[in-house]
């Protein structure tokens, strides 16, 4: 382990040496000769052969030689200290590589390369993170969440291959016009900040007009239920009610009902210049935001007692199966650690929208 550890050390100094040898020679030169030494020790090891160089004994003398003439009583616990040290450096070097291969597929084929906490990966698309739980709580719990996370990237490796213009996915959602054009699925959640951006930029990009974009409305829950932007599942209930109910004889927006809640929530402001989306995450009751949502069917034209229809059925059986169906098809077929999450041109992207992906 000795001579492992010593290589590994070596490589990780390679940099500075490199950089000393251009002011001085003789350094790059023993070290040069030094490292050829540990490589060839290493190559010995990994074939399962005796290291014949007695580079180990090197290394350990070269350690040792100060402490046998002041201290000699110290060479054996130190000699055992320098196995020890050994081991943990190559234990740990090891771990590292296999953390980093973990990483990078996971951010290869989920987006992420932290797979229970998206929003931690600062190497991933900027999303509003579908978490786990809360986490192992001891040891054995943590051994049991690391293959999960592995079973979790090889389970989703598949969907690069995947030619997501064939693919049939039963979604609840809402098609923005009934055009002529290319599918697209648009996955988000009305509180997500993120949601909000990719629209705004998918409507000034004119996305909407050259794709037949269906919005899937999808309020973002942890492992254990809880919603991530509390008044979520509400308005998503509202906007599956309303695109139930026989619009107004005299509504005059351009956009349905249903998807103009969306784009008032995405784009539009109060009087006070507060954005809608704000105001529903971080200002606004239970009760306030279903009055906020009631002001705006009543609105749009709808009467008092349209507005109590779509109250009740926002919160009906039939809504929460819309709901349960869009989270089982997002989290178990797409496998999407983060919203936004698109589907156009035959492949699925996550994260904010880019005219050119």
């Amino acid at each position: 382990m000795v001579c492992i550890a010593a290589f590994i050390i070596l490589c990780l100094m390679s940099v500075i040496v490199g950089f000393l040898s251009i002011f001085r020679r003789d350094i790059g030169k023993r070290w040069w000769k030094t490292f050829k030494k540990s490589w060839g020790c290493v190559g010995k090891r990994v074939t399962l052969q005796k290291c014949e160089t007695g580079f180990k004994d090197d290394i350990k003398n070269s350690i040792l030689s100060k402490v046998i003439v002041k201290k000699p009583k110290l060479v054996k616990p130190i000699s055992v200290g320098i196995e020890v040290a050994s081991v943990l450096i190559v234990l740990i070097t090891v771990w590292s590589l296999v953390e980093g291969a973990k990483a990078g597929l996971a951010l290869w084929s989920l987006g992420t390369c932290n797979v229970q906490r998206p929003e931690a990966c600062s190497l991933g698309a900027e999303v509003c993170s579908i978490d786990g739980d809360s986490g192992p709580q001891n040891p054995i719990e943590a051994i049991g969440y690391w293959f999960s996370d592995w079973g979790e990237i090889f389970g989703a490796i598949p969907d690069k291959f995947r030619d997501w213009d064939n693919e049939e996915l039963n979604f609840d959602g809402l098609l923005v016009k009934d055009i002529e054009g290319k599918r697209a699925i648009d996955i988000f959640d009305p509180g997500c900040s993120v949601c909000l951006q990719s629209y705004r930029a998918q409507k000034e990009s004119g996305f909407f007009e050259k794709n037949k974009v269906l919005l899937v409305p999808f309020p973002i829950q942890d492992a254990e239920g809880k919603f991530k932007f509390a008044n979520s599942k509400m308005i998503v209930g509202y906007i599956f009610a309303t695109r139930d109910i026989e619009k107004p004889e005299n509504y005059k927006l351009e956009l349905d009902p249903s998807i103009a809640i969306i784009d008032r929530i995405f784009t539009e402001k109060n009087d006070e210049g507060k954005n809608y989306q704000t105001l529903f995450n971080d200002y606004y009751s239970k009760e306030q935001a279903e009055e906020e949502l009631q002001a705006w069917l009543k609105e749009f034209g709808y009467n008092d007692e349209q507005i109590k229809e779509i109250a009740e059925k926002s919160r009906s059986e039939e809504v929460e199966k819309k709901i349960s169906n869009n989270n089982d098809i997002v989290v178990n077929n797409i496998h999407a650690k983060g919203i936004p999450t698109m589907i156009y041109n035959g492949k699925k992207h996550t994260g904010l929208y880019k005219e050119n992906d």
